[in-house]
Order: C-alpha cells, then structure tokens, then sequence
C-alpha cells in the first residue's frame, strides 16, 4: 500500500505526455501487456471517502470476489486524519492507514489511501484525473463509490469524481500517461439511506453470510473508529478498547452486532431482491446483505451480464 501524492507536476506531465503522445503512447501499451487484468478474473475498484467507508458498505462482497479469485482494490480518497476525538494529522493518518492495510489483509484485497485531508476533498480537474488513472492502472471491470446525495462533503464529492471519470477513463487524450481502457467499465453506487433528491435503488444485492466472520473481523481492524466517534456517536471522548479479555471481547462483540444490525437491515429491506438473485428458499434465509446501484454513466451491462459479474451466481 501506498500514499499517493499528487502535485500540480502531475498536470504538467499529462500536458508534456499529450504533445509526445505520437511516440509515447505505443511503449506504453506495451509495457502494460502481460500486467494486471490478464488472468481473466474480474477487477473491481471501490471508491470510499475515508478510512472505514469500503469496508463497511463492500466488505463481505469483496471477500467473495477475493475468495473466487478475483482482484479488489479499495481507495480511500481522503487519509481520515480529523476523524477522532483525541488525536488528529499525521498521527491518526499513519494510524488509519496501518488499520485499513490490516482489514485488506483479512479480506484477501489490495488497499490504497490518498493523502487528502479529511473533509477537505473537493472535485477539482486534478482529483478527476486521479480516478481516472487509479481506475486505469487497476484496469476495472468494475467501478464503486458513494452516491452524490449523501450527508457528508467527502462522501459526495467522492461519488461526482467517480462519475465524471465514468467517460473519461476511455478518452486516449485526456492523461495519456497512462493507456485508456478499450471497455467502459460498469459503474456502481455503494448503498446509503438518503431519500432526496431520490432514494438509492439496489440493481444488485448480494448475501455476505458465508464471509460475515471475515467482513466483522476486518471492521474489527479499524480500532481508531471503534474508540472514538463508533463509541460515543461524537467527537468529545475516547472509550479505549478494553485490554482486559472479557471485556475485551464484550466490546467486540458490541462492534460485530452494530455492524451486522446495519447489514441485516439491508438484508430486509432488499429481500425480494434476494429471493430475485437466490431463488425463494436461500433468498429468505439470508440473514446479512450489502446492495449496489447501477450508476446511469459507464458501460450498462444487462441483467443477467450485471448478475454474472456478482458472486450471486455462484452462491445460488
């Protein structure tokens, strides 16, 4: 994992690139062929606002799409580092990257965290190619992220940056640093609860009850939320997670049944669409879930080319 740093000499190679892109552009192809997206696996990149957000909405999805072979990538596009209590900067920053690089590892995916300020992303020209080139380089069949109604700043902006990378990533002249990609890829929103200016509507909801204990125990990771704004609601105290083993555990467990009640009432609420994608017997018995729309930019796959690109199918 790495902290990317992007610098106004970032436009500045993009723009020498363009007038060298008659010489450039084939090595680059080339350099690319045999690299990722070659094994025939999907590749899926998710999109999050801060150090918690992909994990949450996409954990266990993630971990079946591991599972199966295929290749994750979760973005944080802001380093978290106002998101506590007591401490805040570099020091909560490096914590929660260190968090989210031990959750990867539970789940079996790759993690990357930008170095943006909490709360002060903003959908400027350099942020936008910054997906786009993410996406590239990870060559994504797959695109996820917030959607741009939502309460938070980071979180929105999050979701518009995603969206107008949507066309983008397949224009040869727009970073030609790094190679379009021939195939739009498909375009998705994580779920949320907001009803204005209209409400989220799953395209795809898929059962995570097979890889809930991996999904708890990857949250489970993320202990700089889990002492502060997870235990008081707000930012004015930090209850430390407790080093004795009872209590210890009687805190994580705490944890693990807030998450699951969150992902149960995605299960609930989506259950025709669970008994759609499972048939009615397994449909009905799914207890935790997490759903996704289909974003209206990007390639627009039918029902059953958007269903196979899930681990529905498989689970059916």
């Amino acid at each position: 994992m790495q902290i990317r740093r992007r610098t106004a000499m970032t436009g500045l190679l993009c723009a020498l690139t363009v007038a060298l892109v008659g010489t450039s552009r084939a090595p680059l192809a080339a350099a690319q062929a045999g690299g990722p997206g070659d094994d025939g696996k999907l590749r899926i990149i998710v999109f999050g606002a801060h150090p918690d957000d992909c994990e949450l909405k996409a954990g266990g999805t993630a971990a079946l799409w591991a599972a199966q072979g295929h290749h994750v990538k979760f973005v944080s596009t802001t380093n978290g580092d106002i998101g506590h209590a007591a401490i805040a900067g570099g020091p909560l920053a490096r914590r929660r990257i260190a968090e989210v690089k031990e959750a990867a590892k539970v789940l079996g995916i790759e993690t990357e965290v930008l170095d943006i300020h909490d709360g002060e992303l903003m959908p400027t020209l350099e942020n936008r190619k910054t997906f786009v080139r993410l996406i590239r380089e990870w060559k994504a069949d797959i695109v996820m992220g917030h959607r741009p109604n939502d309460y938070h700043p980071d979180h929105r902006y999050t979701g518009i940056l995603m969206q107008d990378a949507a066309f983008m990533v397949t224009v040869a002249f727009f970073c030609p640093d790094v190679p379009q990609l021939a195939k739009n890829p498909v375009f998705l929103y994580l779920s949320d609860n907001f009803q204005k200016p209209n409400p989220f509507e799953p395209a795809v909801v898929v059962g995570i009850d097979s890889v809930y204990d991996k999904k708890a125990d990857a949250i489970w990771t993320l202990q700089s939320q889990i002492e502060s704004l997870w235990a008081t609601g707000n930012f004015e105290k930090v209850v430390p997670v407790p080093a004795d083993p009872v209590a210890h555990e009687r805190r994580r467990q705490q944890v693990r049944e807030r998450i699951a009640a969150r992902d149960r009432r995605v299960a609930d609420k989506y259950r025709d669409r669970l008994i759609e994608s499972y048939g009615p017997e397994k449909g009905a018995r799914i207890v935790h879930a997490e759903a996704f729309e289909l974003c209206e930019y990007g390639r627009q796959p039918t029902a059953e080319e958007l269903k196979a690109l899930f681990p529905t199918a498989s689970e059916r």
